[in-house]
């Protein structure tokens, strides 16, 4: 039976952003705790059922009957995810068929395979479906780009996700932006807040039956031809990338005949002109593909950034300069036939199958006589000195912690094993259920734990053995922590995380004095967190308007580090936190500048 102060006519449609207590995504990824199941009754199902359509208009009066009909039994059934989010299921046949979460509905596979069109979706690959089962997020580089473009979306809309070739949604997501934010970051970033998926434990709380065979839209590119476009490597670099690179780098007959039509273009801002009928598809294609590769080559990418792989010039500067509301489509232009003329491009691969940009003729005619149109703010000086340090976002780092041989008695009960890695939240409430299971918790002081055998063993120093006999909860998951094996995981945005062991080194920043009382500020480290340090030396260089070199790191194979005149620790700390939103924590020597100012 509802609570009832449970209003379904005051719910907010699912298309607004997430919860203010919503922290993080996939609740649905480990089991939850059900706290009540009772039986709808039928005031109850004829406010849910008004809810739900009002929540999603495109459902008819029969699909909501077909969802919950009349006779049948409805059930709901109240929940404690994983991380203690309270939601409500609702369950027909034994299917949860919605949750609530705050008051806020949201389908499940279950009802997005009788109603596939429901929610705006979004395509990617069959391996991305095993991380976000997990636990994982969709990133924009796993996202498939159709023929016919993107659904357009604003930030915090609910969408579903679907596999390629098949119209069966697999999950639901909110959009962290915009299609149009997603185009103009070059497909680079979060792209979805992963909520619930075929095959997590909602999912499995069903019948496991598995999503039908729903044909695309004769609209839809055909997956082959998608296969071309998109693989899923995608989110690495792509040989089809590097072949449409080598092609685009060079001028044909067929670029030259469509110079006019670019110029035009360019003059009236892409605006549809009389005598746009008689243009081909192709054709438009070439004139929008030489706008954004011009554009990109004398507005975006700089000396610094060379060599630059050939994918990313495609998905981080050309894709990019799209303009809105068109979409850059290489396959439907007539580049992928043409044949070398005069090259604006060297491309040369530096490692085994893998291209890159190595050189640009920016005193090439058609980059110098190029004009952006005056609508994009590309042109902007502001754009220019930023150049690609718009597309960085900081890796996620996490600490995570082994099971050595001398620990496992704690972990054992959890079913734990040998060298598995743990997050502290994992080994926190795995501490707190050993200690509740065994009932150590001290009955007059609820603050402290009784130390057993176990935990004499495991966490207390031969000398401490004899002489402590209860732990606070603090210190003992603190001892635990010390005494397990550190590791980290870094995760790129758009790539799969990499685990390394010990704890990540934080950036280095040391003034140095030289002869005839000259500093000198030194950077290392820099590689770790994804920042190229000829870029990050080159940016520099132009902010303080010092001299800035780039030598080998002593001791450290392939890395270097960033030197640059004078003492500038304000300006790197800035340019560190503000700009790139590295945190404070993975930042060493940015004290010494209060200190010295102390001193003064």
């Amino acid at each position: 039976m509802l609570p009832a102060d449970t209003g379904f006519s005051a719910r907010t449609p699912p298309c607004l952003l997430l919860p203010s207590s919503y922290q993080s995504s996939a609740m649905f990824a480990k089991a939850f705790k059900v706290k009540s199941n009772t039986v709808m009754k039928g005031s109850d199902r004829r406010k849910l059922r008004a809810d739900v359509g009002t929540t999603f208009p495109g459902l008819s009066t029969e699909n909501l009957a077909e969802l919950m009909p009349s006779k049948e039994e409805l059930n709901i059934v109240k929940v404690y995810a994983h991380k203690g989010d309270s939601l409500t299921l609702y369950v027909h046949n034994k299917n949860p068929i919605l949750f609530e979460l705050e008051r806020k509905l949201y389908p499940t596979v279950y009802t997005l395979w009788r109603f596939p069109d429901l929610l705006p979706a979004f395509g990617t690959w069959p391996p991305v479906l095993e991380k976000m089962a997990g636990g994982a997020d969709l990133m924009l580089p796993g996202v498939v780009l159709p023929s016919t473009g993107l659904p357009g979306v604003e930030q915090g809309r609910l969408c579903a996700v679907t596999l390629v070739g098949n119209r069966a949604p697999v999950a639901i997501g909110v959009a962290t932006v915009s299609t149009r934010e997603m185009l103009a970051s070059g497909m680079k970033g979060k792209g979805f807040n992963i909520l619930h998926t075929y095959k997590d434990q909602l999912w499995a709380s069903g019948d496991k039956s598995g999503p039908p065979v729903i044909a695309p839209l004769e609209t839809e590119a055909s997956p082959e031809e998608d296969d071309e476009q998109h693989s899923p490597d995608l989110m690495l670099d792509t040989h089809e990338s590097e072949t449409q690179m080598k092609n685009l780098c060079l001028t044909d007959v067929a670029a030259d005949k469509n110079r006019e039509s670019e110029d035009i273009a360019v003059e009236e801002g892409i605006e549809t002109t009389k005598d746009s009928e008689n243009i081909s598809p192709q054709e438009a294609m070439d004139v929008l593909l030489n706008q954004c590769f011009f554009q990109a080559l004398k507005y975006k990418v700089k000396k610094s950034d060379l060599p630059l792989l050939t994918s990313s010039f495609l998905r981080n500067y050309l894709f990019s300069c799209c303009p809105e509301g068109e979409q850059v489509d290489i396959k439907k232009s007539s580049y992928k036939k043409v044949m070398q003329q005069r090259k604006i491009l060297q491309v040369k691969e530096l490692t085994k199958g893998v291209e890159s940009i190595v050189e640009v003729d920016w005193k090439h005619p058609d980059i110098r006589s190029f004009a952006a149109p005056v609508s994009e703010p590309t042109a902007s000086s502001e754009n220019i000195d930023v150049g690609t340090e718009d597309f960085y976002q900081p890796p996620e780092i996490i600490s995570l912690y082994g099971i050595s041989a001398k620990m496992m008695p704690l972990f054992q009960e959890s079913g734990q094993k040998k060298g598995n890695l743990l997050s502290q939240n994992d080994v926190r409430s795995m501490i707190i259920s050993y200690v509740k299971k065994n009932e150590l918790v001290h009955p007059e002081n609820k603050n402290f734990v009784t130390v057993n055998p176990v935990i004499c063993d495991c966490l207390l120093d031969k000398s401490e053995q004899h002489d402590i006999t209860l732990l606070k909860w603090d210190d003992l998951v603190t001892r635990c922590l010390e005494r397990m094996q550190h590791s980290h995981q870094v995760t790129f945005p758009g790539s799969s995380p990499v685990i390394r062991k010990g704890n990540i080194e934080p950036i280095d920043i040391n003034v140095a004095q030289r002869a005839s009382n000259k500093k000198v500020t030194m950077i290392k480290n820099l590689e770790l967190y994804g920042l190229d340090p000829q870029s990050f030396a080159s940016l520099l260089q132009q902010k303080v308007q010092a001299s800035a070199t780039c030598t080998p790191l002593p001791g450290a194979k392939d890395r270097v580090q960033v030197q640059i005149q004078g003492n500038q620790l304000p300006h790197i700390g800035r340019l560190l936190l503000d700009h790139f939103k590295i945190p404070r924590k993975y930042v060493n020597g940015l004290d010494l500048s209060t200190k010295s100012s102390k001193k003064k």
